[in-house]
This record gives structure tokens, C-alpha cells and sequence, in this order.
């Protein structure tokens, strides 16, 4: 998996298994490690490109990369052309190196300003924002690229349409989930129209959707020609997910499940990174899910996740963590491989 498979740009990726934007969980201590088990490639939570809230607290831990190893990919939605070009230089002046572009989000209070993926309804100013956004970064030899849905609704699935107009409008890789808007993550994930999208342009395109184990990441390839693939939910509290999917693509054999005294490093190591970037009080607060999604298949795992839940204190949150899997050790050395291979639907999704 070190050779370079793939390009966005100048930037060499070192293998086309990715980790998706997802909102809520993909910020930079989440992104590291998911890089230190091997995602080739990940992108930060999405960026609003209204200027007002740039200041916020929100924006400001997702706008810092101090550490992260690059590329460093930013995505950034809006519905104003003006405004997320605008947006795709301010963060491009914060370290951005990649600038990914939403039409994917599906959660209402995205789609009712009319940003994320309800751009799909509206063609023109899908690819009027493109268009603008490739014209800011290209002075500065960033690359953009965009993540959509398949269409708005079963009825309009335009994934294929607006793939070759965004190729015109020099984005340089397109992700596509294989779910419309309308579907949100109800459902399978298809994959006919991601092969089609495939097909139909010639820059690199990423597979997304419901991609939860090795023998998935083979076939969903397989289904769709693709280049690459961007695993989201299955990859929380569970980012061996790369390197497992890696080998099995390199391979055509099995890791077997981590060690419990790697996933207690991993994870204690996860959440010291959390409380430096979030601070005490929202850091405890916001690394419950993360300790619920490494725990939930795990015996005795709902009675820490309630206990954690009680805990204010992040110093009393890590030793629990600790102590908890000091018990697990005891008594197996590796991950149940059902537990290790779980998935959650939790959360906010790819």
C-alpha cells in the first residue's frame, strides 16, 4: 500500500481507501488516526462558507491542522458562488491543500438553505458554485474536488449529468454515495449509478455508501470501476477499518481482529488528543460517543458507555477507559471478531 495509486493534483495518495466528511466526527484527532491505520486520504468536516460564522468556536477547531499530516482536504458548503469561493480561499490560507465541495449532506437544516445536497435540484448554480470555486483555487494550484448524491429523489437522478458538467468545470475528483437525497441513509447504498458516473468522465471518481467490511470494499470496486473508496460510518470507533480493507485488497486475506491492548491505546491515546483540541468540559462531553462506538459490541460496553455518560471530568473519563480495558485484557487478547467487525447507524453519517 506504499505506492501511489492515485493523484488529486500535485498530491499523491498512498492508497484509494478513504475516510468521509462526516460532521461531528471526522475532526482532526479523528482524521489522524484514521491516517495512522491506513486512510489514504480524509476530509474535515464541512465549513460553512458564511462569513459570519468563521469566527465561531465550531469553525475554529474544524479550520485547525496543527500536526496533521498532509494532504490536508477542506470541504466548504454554500449556495453562493461568491461566498464559497470566498470561503475556499480563507481556508486555503489556513492550511487547506484540497478543497472538497458538499452536494452530499442531506440533513434538513443543510438542504432547507439549499446547500449540501439539495444543490442537485438546481443544476445551473451546482455548477456555477464549481466553476467559481476551481477559478479561486487555481492561482493558488489548489485542486477541488465534490462529493454528491446520486440525485435528489428516485424520480431525478442527474449524478451523471452534473459529473460531466463538474469535469468541465475543472473539479478534479468526484466522490458519489449511492443513495439520493430523498433516501438520506435509509436503505442500500446502489451502485449502478456510481459506475455510471464512472463511465461517463475521466477524472477519478470515489465510491461511498454502506462500505462496512473488506469483502464490501472488493465487491462495491468490482460493481463500480472505481478509483477509489470512502468508508464513513463503519470507520467510527473502528478505524483498523483501513488497514483491514488495504490488506484484503492487496492480499485477499483477513487481518486478524486488534489486539485489546492496541484498541486501549488507540483509544485512550484518541481521546488525549480530543481533550487538548476541544478543552475539559466539551471534550468529555463530545468524546462519549466516540468511547460508546469503540465499546458497543463489547461485553460489559453498555454498562461503561452509562457509566461514562455520568462522568464530568476528563481525567475520571480516561482512567475509567483505562481500567475498563484493563478488565477486557484479562480475559481475551484480541477483539471478538463480531465485535470487531460492527457497525453502528448512529450519529451523522457519510
Amino acid at each position: 500500500m506504499s505506492t501511489p495509486v492515485l493523484r488529486i493534483g500535485p498530491h499523491a495518495l498512498p492508497n484509494r481507501v478513504f475516510v468521509a466528511p462526516m460532521a461531528g466526527v471526522t475532526d482532526r484527532p479523528f482524521r489522524q488516526l484514521c491516517k495512522r491505520l491506513g486512510a489514504g486520504y480524509a476530509v474535515s468536516e464541512m465549513v460553512s462558507a458564511r462569513r459570519e460564522l468563521w469566527d465561531s468556536l465550531k469553525t475554529s477547531r474544524r479550520t485547525n491542522h496543527e500536526g496533521e499530516p498532509g494532504p490536508i482536504a477542506v470541504q466548504i458548503v454554500g449556495t453562493d458562488a461568491a461566498m464559497v469561493a470566498e470561503a475556499a480561499l480563507y481556508n486555503i490560507d489556513r492550511g487547506a491543500q484540497i478543497i472538497d465541495i458538499n452536494m452530499g449532506c442531506p440533513a434538513k437544516k443543510v438542504c432547507n438553505k439549499w446547500a449540501g445536497s439539495a444543490l442537485m435540484q438546481n443544476e445551473p448554480l451546482a455548477v456555477e458554485i464549481a466553476a467559481a470555486v476551481v477559478a479561486a483555487c487555481a492561482p493558488r494550484g489548489v485542486p477541488v474536488t465534490l462529493k454528491m448524491r446520486t440525485g435528489w429523489c428516485e424520480a431525478h437522478r442527474n449524478a451523471v449529468q452534473l459529473a460531466r458538467q463538474f469535469e468541465d468545470a475543472g473539479i478534479q475528483m468526484l466522490t458519489v454515495h449511492g443513495r439520493t437525497r430523498e433516501q438520506g441513509y435509509r436503505g442500500q447504498a446502489e451502485y449502478d449509478t456510481i459506475a455510471a458516473v464512472k463511465a461517463a468522465v475521466r477524472i477519478p471518481v470515489v465510491a461511498n455508501g454502506d462500505i462496512d467490511s473488506p469483502e464490501k470494499a472488493r465487491a462495491v470496486l468490482d460493481a463500480t470501476g472505481a478509483d477509489a473508496l470512502m468508508v464513513g460510518r463503519a470507520a467510527q470507533g473502528r478505524p483498523w477499518i483501513f488497514r483491514e480493507i488495504g490488506h484484503f485488497l492487496a492480499t485477499g486475506e483477513q487481518l486478524a481482529p486488534p489486539l485489546v491492548a492496541e484498541v486501549r491505546r488507540l483509544l485512550l491515546e484518541h481521546l488525549e488528543d480530543h481533550y487538548r483540541l476541544y478543552g475539559e468540559a466539551s471534550g468529555v462531553r463530545s468524546a462519549r460517543k466516540h468511547i460508546g462506538w469503540y465499546v458497543r459490541a463489547l461485553p460489559g460496553g453498555e454498562a461503561l458507555r452509562r457509566h461514562i455518560n455520568t462522568l464530568e471530568d476528563s481525567q475520571a473519563q480516561w482512567q475509567a477507559v483505562a481500567h475498563w480495558f484493563d478488565e477486557l485484557g484479562a480475559r481475551m487478547d484480541r477483539l471478538p471478531a463480531a465485535a470487531a467487525a460492527s457497525i453502528t447507524h448512529d450519529g451523522v453519517p457519510a
